[in-house]
């Protein structure tokens, strides 16, 4: 008999769907996977396109980006979420983001079953400083100690901080899919510019931290720098050399990727960004900031640069447009090749429900 897997999924858009969608995808092979989730302005109108149909689709009823904070409609939730439970009867619970992560955590006490928490980033880091992220810092401390579940994290420095939480945490490393991805680039034209080109991708808000970007900019101003995207910071984009895109269709942000020559991801955390991943797949030099997520991927001097202060972006930018350093690239590449993709992910996720989805039962 199949083990039935339930998937969890209050945040279902952005780089959040583009994981939980292939992952269920993925186990469906092996799985009888059950996706309960909620619709997010983020979410693609067509998102039913985007998974198997072997995967069980249950809207949740009552969930909200505001969960957390309103009490009454919590626990209707929470009951909503118990009666999912008891119909579908999983062996694993598999909890995505810090929404569901909370409520979840809650709701479910993984007596019948395993129950499973992904971060997808801890909120608390990547909101920077503030009351909201103090908060969301503080339900991760007690649900770790109150709740059986394991924290499963995408990365070695979100497991770092998994472990000062929970006793109970592992980690399997984020992918991207490489037949997608290279079917993707294979008719792009790279728009190519005449001066050596740095550019970033994301919304410009405190995690991906503009400010920093537009420093790197101003210690470097023979290069071209581009921001794709935009956001409620991006008044802070103001170098005489940096331009802001707005979003850009994803055919034409990977034009603008492919036509650049390095990539900066200067954010205050992340699990592990889909856009490192890609641009690392591209053979763009990268460069990023030295937070959880990143740190675990580029292995400063090696497949990138790991950098501390504006200054160490500026110093290896200049180093770079006088004699390039084709071999981090190269190297990058092959990481993806070899560890940051879905085919590798798969087995290592199959591995795991199976055992947890055992000891659930043993």
């Amino acid at each position: 008999m199949r083990r039935r897997i339930l998937m969890v999924c209050e945040a279902f858009g952005g780089g959040v769907f583009t994981y939980v969608s292939q992952l269920c995808n993925d186990m469906a092979d092996t799985f009888d996977v059950y996706l309960a989730y909620s619709i997010r302005p983020q979410t693609p109108k067509n998102y039913k396109d985007f998974l198997d149909p072997r995967v069980h689709l249950i809207p949740v009823q009552g969930f909200s980006s505001k969960g957390l904070t309103n009490i009454s409609n919590d626990i209707k939730v929470i009951k909503n979420l118990r009666a999912i439970e008891a119909k579908v009867k999983p062996d694993v619970i598999h909890l995505h983001s810090s929404v569901a992560g909370g409520i979840g955590r809650i709701a479910f006490k993984g007596k019948n079953n395993t129950v499973v928490y992904t971060p997808h980033g801890y909120a608390h880091i990547l909101m920077g400083k503030g009351k909201k992220s103090q908060m969301y810092g503080l339900m991760e401390t007690i649900l770790g100690k109150m709740s059986n579940a394991i924290t499963l994290t995408c990365c070695e420095s979100e497991d770092e901080v998994a472990a000062k939480l929970t006793k109970r945490h592992a980690y399997i490393e984020t992918g991207v899919n490489l037949k997608d991805l290279s079917t993707s680039l294979d008719d792009i034209k790279p728009v190519k510019h005449d001066k050596f080109t740095v550019f970033t991708l994301g919304r410009a808000c405190t995690q991906k931290q503009p400010q920093l970007f537009n420093r790197i900019a101003e210690l470097v101003p023979e290069a071209k720098f581009v921001w794709i995207g935009n956001g409620e910071l991006e008044n802070q984009l103001t170098a005489p050399n940096l331009e802001v895109t707005g979003w850009k269709p994803r055919k034409e942000a990977l034009a603008m990727a492919k036509g650049a020559d390095a990539f900066v991801l200067c954010s205050l955390g992340e699990a592990i960004a889909m856009s490192l991943i890609e641009n690392m797949y591209i053979k763009k030099l990268v460069l990023v900031s030295n937070v959880m997520g990143n740190k675990s991927v580029i292995n400063d001097g090696v497949n990138g640069y790991v950098c501390d202060k504006p200054e160490d972006y500026a110093r290896h930018i200049k180093d770079a447009m006088k004699e390039f350093p084709t071999a981090l690239p190269e190297q990058a590449y092959q990481d993806v090749l070899n560890i940051y993709n879905t085919e590798t992910m798969k087995k290592k996720y199959i591995d795991f429900y199976s055992q947890i989805s055992r000891e659930g039962t043993a």
